[in-house]
Order: C-alpha cells, then sequence, then structure tokens
C-alpha cells in the first residue's frame, strides 16, 4: 500500500506574510530547509506527495486569480527543478466562515484517499504549520507533522520519517518495585518524574531537561525497607528504555562527554559501544544528600551502564556535595545528547566492528 504525505503549502512550503494571501512575487519566500529536506524524502522513501491548502476567497475580488496563480506555478515550477512534484495538488477556496466540507481540517477534498484500498493512510502524515493541519491529519486518521510545534524543524520532519521515531516505554514490576518508564530521546526535556524520593526526582529531571529528552518515570518502591530497591531498578528500567529507543543505533554520533558546575569540575565520558563499564572516581563525604544515599550514586549509574550497554567514565571534584552530584547528572545528561545525536545523512553504523 502507499502512503501519502499530505502537504500545507503557505507556513510550510513557504512563508506566509502577515496577511496571509500570498498575491505576488514580493511576498514569495521559502521556508527554511524546505528543499534539502523534501528533496531527500522523495528520493530516498515511497511517499506520495499531495499538496493540500486553503486559499481564502480565491477567484473573488479579496483574491483575484490572476494574482494567485503566476506565484503558485513558480512555486511548482522551483520545486519541480528540485526533484519534487506533487501526484495531486488540491485547494480549497472557501472563506472559513463558509464551513465549507472541503475546507481544512474537513477531509471533503481528500476522501478519495481516505478508505481507499491501495493506501496506507494510518502510516501517512500530514505536515503543516497549524493546529488546524493537526485536526485535518485526526479527522484523517493518519499522523501529522506540525512545523514549530515542540521545535519541529524540515530536519526533524526528515529524520522522522526516514529513520523512525525514537520512543519507547518499560514496564517492569518485581516483589520489591513497579515502575514505568517512557523516553523520546528526540524530545524537548519535558519530564514527569515520581519515584518517592525528592531529590532522586529533582536528579532524574535533570537527565530530560538537559539531554533534551521527553521522560516519564513512575516508581513505586519498598521505601519501607530502604532506598536501594527503588534508585537501582529505576536505573535499570531507564537503561533499558534507552537502549531499546535507540534502536538500530544507524547515524548516532555514539560518543559524549563533560561539564563543570560553580565550584565543582564534573567529567562524564559515554560510549554506546555495547560493552558496559564504569569508571567511578567522585567521593561523597555526607551519608545523604537530600533524601538519597550518596553510596546509591554510583549504583544507580552502574545499574544504567549494564542495562543500556553503555562504557560510562564519570569524575568529580569539588567542595559541594550537592553541586558535585547535580554536576554529574547534568554532565551525564549533556553526554547521552551529543551521543544520541543523529545524521541521516551519514545513516551508517558508527563502528568498523559492524555492530555495537
Amino acid at each position: 500500500m502507499k502512503r501519502i504525505l499530505f502537504i500545507d503549502r503557505d507556513g510550510t512550503l513557504i512563508k506566509e506574510p502577515a496577511d496571509e494571501q500570498i498575491d505576488s512575487f514580493e511576498k514569495l519566500t521559502f521556508t527554511e530547509g524546505m528543499f534539502k529536506n523534501l528533496s531527500f524524502i522523495k528520493s530516498k522513501l515511497d511517499f506520495e506527495f499531495v499538496m493540500v491548502s486553503n486559499q481564502d476567497g480565491l477567484g473573488t475580488d479579496s483574491f483575484p486569480e490572476d494574482t494567485f496563480w503566476p506565484v503558485h506555478n513558480f512555486i511548482l515550477k522551483t520545486l519541480e527543478g528540485e526533484g519534487i512534484t506533487f501526484s495531486d495538488i488540491l485547494i480549497d477556496r472557501h472563506f472559513p466562515e463558509d464551513n465549507a466540507p472541503t475546507r481544512k481540517p474537513n477531509i471533503g477534498l481528500v476522501e478519495k484517499y481516505i478508505n481507499n484500498p491501495e493506501y496506507d493512510i494510518a502510516n501517512s502524515y500530514v505536515i503543516g504549520d497549524r493546529d488546524t493541519d493537526r485536526q485535518f491529519a485526526d479527522n484523517i486518521g493518519c499522523k501529522s507533522l506540525i512545523i514549530g510545534k515542540d521545535n519541529m524543524t524540515w530536519d526533524k520532519i526528515s529524520e522522522i520519517l526516514f529513520a523512525g521515531e525514537r520512543k519507547a516505554e518499560i514496564k517492569r514490576t518485581t516483589k520489591e518495585t513497579d515502575i514505568y518508564v517512557s523516553i523520546n530521546l528526540d524530545g524537548n526535556g519535558k519530564c514527569n518524574i515520581s519515584t518517592g524520593l525528592g531529590f532522586f526526582d529533582h536528579m532524574l529531571e535533570q537527565i530530560g531537561k538537559h539531554g533534551m529528552i521527553d521522560l516519564t518515570i513512575t516508581t513505586k518502591g519498598d521505601l519501607n525497607v530502604d532506598e536501594h530497591h527503588t534508585i537501582e531498578d529505576t536505573a535499570i528500567a531507564l537503561g533499558e528504555c534507552i537502549l531499546s529507543a535507540l534502536g538500530n543505533k544507524r547515524g548516532i554520533e555514539r560518543y559524549g562527554y563533560s561539564l563543570p558546575m560553580d565550584d565543582c569540575l564534573c567529567s562524564v565520558a559515554l560510549d554506546f559501544g555495547g560493552r558496559p563499564w564504569l569508571v567511578w572516581d567522585a567521593s561523597f563525604k555526607r551519608e545523604f544528600i537530600g533524601d538519597m544515599p550518596t553510596e546509591m550514586f554510583s549504583h544507580f549509574f552502574k545499574s544504567i551502564s549494564d542495562s543500556s550497554k553503555m562504557n560510562l567514565n564519570i569524575r568529580a571534584e569539588g567542595d559541594n556535595e550537592h553541586h558535585k552530584i547535580e554536576g554529574i547528572f547534568k554532565a551525564f545528561a549533556r553526554s547521552l545528547k551529543m551521543a544520541i545525536k543523529r545524521d541521516i545523512y551519514h545513516y551508517e553504523l558508527p563502528s568498523t566492528k559492524g555492530m555495537l
């Protein structure tokens, strides 16, 4: 079955002016990164391209056709010169107040594709720049990629379509803990953390925030016994989730490193080479920081190293104990961000062995 990209025009292929009407060449500017990425998608993937655009009042006195078609045809010709062509171009001319069934987010213009056995609508996408484009996708029954929402760009659209989203979730239940972890390695640092240990929550949030990873962790552990199982099992589940989200690891940087924090210098070097190992060179004089035992810091990183098959080398020096461990978690997050960065234009496994 064929997949479709339903692509908006104004605000997506070309920048939309303040009056929301492209009726002269002076108003025409193509969006950043569009040519490179749509050409890449067209050459590498099997999506059919369908343009769907609302053009308010086209053909009326407020938007004469003779001001629309010269610019529109120039846009199509320019795109064609870059290898970007459309199998169908669908334009609705109604005003919003007309409530026309063919005007996005309504689906009158694309009904011929819906429930058509030739098309894989569930794995098709709407690419646009407005919430109405998201609604349009919902009404069609496909996915959406909205430029400007959650830092979505043409570069990110290419990456998602070519290599897939890097999301995973893990549920881990034992007699000692009940844990749920979900992760989006290409997120924006959104976190929802609850482990029953306030300081541990604060440290885990550093991983999401500074690693630009969307992270949800819910842990219910036997804190009536002590903190050990809660911290250890959360690390195991988080590491498994990271490993799952990384998938085949093609195109990733693989390595990452380092960070100072106030009086402390914290160095975290990591390698997703498939061989877990921890080198830990950080000492703490206090038994607890917040409600987290300092002896569990190294154990947390040993557990996450083992379950994610990550080589970790962690060193920290400084006087303030809080700054030291927070610096370690932030350095880990930044190292993680470096290592998981993906390049679809060099989509190879970063190893001479041919496996990681």
